[in-house]
């Protein structure tokens, strides 16, 4: 009896592990992007500098990070593997490589206010190690 009981209680256990990893799964989404950008103090060609923080609350990584840059003008140069501007407003960050969980992704820019750069898409990656 006490066997049975034994792995009952290792069954429930284990349905509970699985739904609790199944949950921080599902509340990944594009909105676990948070943007944040801050003034430096410097001024870069006359213009003030921006410091952009781009901060993953999922426990997956996202990657394939696309934003809505369509007013985003700068006068410091950016690296393209940082960010890629396209004519048509869309940016891709990090060259699409993965924002993972808790590490800020940031780079800076120069321009005479900040620009609204909005996470459009990104594809989740759930990966276990």
């Amino acid at each position: 009896m006490a066997n049975s009981s034994m792995k009952f209680l290792n069954m429930i256990v284990i349905f509970l592990v699985l739904i609790s990893q199944g949950n921080s799964i599902t509340e990944c989404t594009l909105r676990s992007l948070s943007v944040s950008q801050s003034m430096t103090g410097v001024k870069v060609q006359g213009k003030p500098e921006w410091s952009v923080s781009i901060t993953n609350t999922c426990p997956c990584a996202q990657r394939m990070v696309y934003l809505n840059c369509t007013d985003f003008q700068t006068s410091e140069p950016i690296t393209p593997s940082v960010l890629t501007v396209s004519p048509n407003g869309i940016c891709i960050l990090n060259s699409g490589q993965p924002i993972v969980y808790n590490s800020p992704f940031r780079f800076k820019y120069a321009w005479d206010h900040s620009s609204a750069l909005i996470p459009i898409s990104s594809l989740i990656d759930c990966y276990k190690m």
